[in-house]
């Protein structure tokens, strides 16, 4: 009782009290780390002799210089596969959404399937499906895609096609909620003022689904272009990203400030565009 009247007489606080526990999560499982990982991009050592905090910001020069193949590799890959993603998604969440009837929900259960089988099987699995001995490769052999001694496994497509595959359900889902939420008698007002199927797509509905479009394309390039067990897995060193030399960095070379400094680094660059993202697609007005 003493606690509800507190409340009651200290409305204002309410919000701050529910959001209590996300931020004290968010201080716990982020910031304390984030500020250890900081702190550790500015040491100097060795494993031998040890790490000191020593303001060395050759760390981040470093970075820059000697990954910088690897940084816009991650990038390129994951905006490809960001794109191919979004052209994949776009029609199957369109189709669920809209034709999908009472099939929806397992329609929406098959999507994300592949989320009960863990990532590094997902991905081994691809390794099986584009071997050179596979379906895949001898049907494109027998269209002459490829050449008789082409292959599509240790090449950058496999590594783009991994990363696609993965996380198109990050892609899908956003997408379908944003379909999902548009009211049928918007589109059906469009074509009853003269409007053709595609423009009444161009105009109401494709407008209307650009906040799943903004989410869809966030949640899958961000831990795409960190991600390392694509190229670890289908690709060869020619198709490491800036993952695969952070976790070579932490777990074989035991080089803890520069696999720090990489991964602010790749971090900042995500951050970087994702602002600039989201300033060109105006999200304000999306949401507002």
């Amino acid at each position: 009782m003493a606690g509800g009247a507190f409340l009651h007489r200290h409305r204002g606080l309410v919000p701050y009290l529910l959001l209590a526990p996300g931020l004290g999560f968010l201080a716990l499982f982020f910031l304390v780390p984030t500020y250890y990982l900081a702190n550790t991009s500015l040491q100097s050592g060795s494993l031998d002799a040890g790490y000191a905090f020593t303001w060395a910001w050759g760390n981040y020069t470093k970075a820059f210089t000697d990954y910088r193949e690897q940084f816009t590799r991650s990038l390129e890959y994951a905006g490809i596969a960001t794109v191919a993603a979004l052209l994949i998604s776009y029609p199957l969440a369109y189709w669920i959404a809209f034709r999908g009837g009472r099939w929806k929900s397992l329609l929406l259960l098959l999507v994300i399937a592949p989320f009960f089988v863990t990532y590094l099987i997902r991905t081994l699995a691809w390794q099986t499906i584009l071997t050179d001995n596979g379906p895949i490769v001898g049907v494109l052999r027998d269209l002459h895609v490829l050449d008789s001694d082409g292959r599509l496994l240790a090449t950058s497509t496999a590594v783009v096609a991994g990363i696609t595959y993965n996380f198109l359900p990050f892609m899908a889902l956003p997408l379908y909620v944003a379909l999902e939420a548009i009211d049928p008698r918007l589109i059906e007002a469009a074509e009853d003022l003269y409007a053709s199927r595609a423009k009444a797509f161009l105009r109401v509905t494709l407008p209307l689904s650009l906040p799943g479009v903004f989410a869809g394309t966030l949640l899958t390039f961000i831990p795409a272009a960190g991600d390392f067990i694509n190229a670890q897995l289908l690709g060869t060193p020619r198709q490491h990203m800036i993952g695969n030399v952070i976790q070579s960095k932490f777990l074989e070379l035991i080089d803890y400030p520069a696999a720090a400094s990489l991964s602010f680094v790749l971090m900042a660059a995500i951050l970087l565009g994702v602002a600039a993202y989201a300033r060109a697609l105006g999200t304000e007005r999306l949401t507002g």
